[in-house]
């Protein structure tokens, strides 16, 4: 009886560790008959998403409805990825929204680490960068630095708009809404899509956790 408990004992234990090997197991890789690689994940799941020839460059994003219900200031935070250009607004380990950003360039580069949001204004705008409009309010500086570039007289600057701005440090690097190139093209700021910004913003608060690496 104690051999045959043993043995028991042993095909459980195959048992469950065959089961575990293919639940760790990846999809195979199929290719079409175009001679392209097929998706083995199932349409719709993240691990599709992220799987696409296209990603990270994608402007797409992907959203799942069903834990964003549950996600809110109290259990999210966010993650940049600067490599990818991507953000991800997480609850626990798991994503809820993998959206498109634009960060810093090599002169102005956003900078890496552990963040808290500092404070959230909608309706914000720059106080350094912008454009500067001369006496007779033509724009003669797209792309204007406050501290350094001169105002003629009579004119005027007006700061690039940052709305939805969610504060990360005292010298003004933010996330915001923003143009959303796929490569790095802001004041060291992290932009981010129109329609997908707000949604993050609402799900946040003041000492929301932020890692940008």
């Amino acid at each position: 009886m104690m051999i045959a408990r043993s043995l028991a004992l042993c095909a459980a234990a195959a048992a469950a560790l065959l089961l575990a090997n293919c639940a760790n197991q990846q999809p195979v890789p199929r290719i079409g008959k175009d001679g392209k690689p097929i998706n083995p994940y199932p349409v719709g799941t993240y691990e599709h998403f992220k799987a696409e020839p296209t990603y990270p460059k994608t402007y797409d994003v992907w959203k799942n409805e069903e834990l964003l219900s549950r996600t809110g200031a109290e259990n999210s935070y966010i993650k940049i990825n600067l490599g990818t250009q991507r953000g991800l607004l997480m609850n626990g380990d798991d994503v809820v929204i993998d959206y498109p950003i634009c960060s810093g360039t090599k002169s102005r580069p956003t900078p890496t680490g552990t963040f808290y949001i500092l404070e959230k204004i909608v309706d914000k705008s720059s106080n350094r960068y912008g454009r500067i409009y001369d006496a007779e309010g033509e724009c003669v500086n797209r792309d204007a630095d406050a501290l350094k570039d001169e105002i003629p007289e009579g004119g005027k600057f007006v700061g690039a708009p940052m709305p939805y701005w969610m504060r990360l440090t005292n010298d003004g690097v933010g996330h915001h809404i923003g143009p959303v190139r796929r490569y790095p093209a802001s004041h060291a700021c992290v932009r981010g899509p129109s329609k997908t910004i707000p949604i993050v913003f609402s799900r946040v608060k003041p000492g929301t956790q932020v890692l940008i690496e």
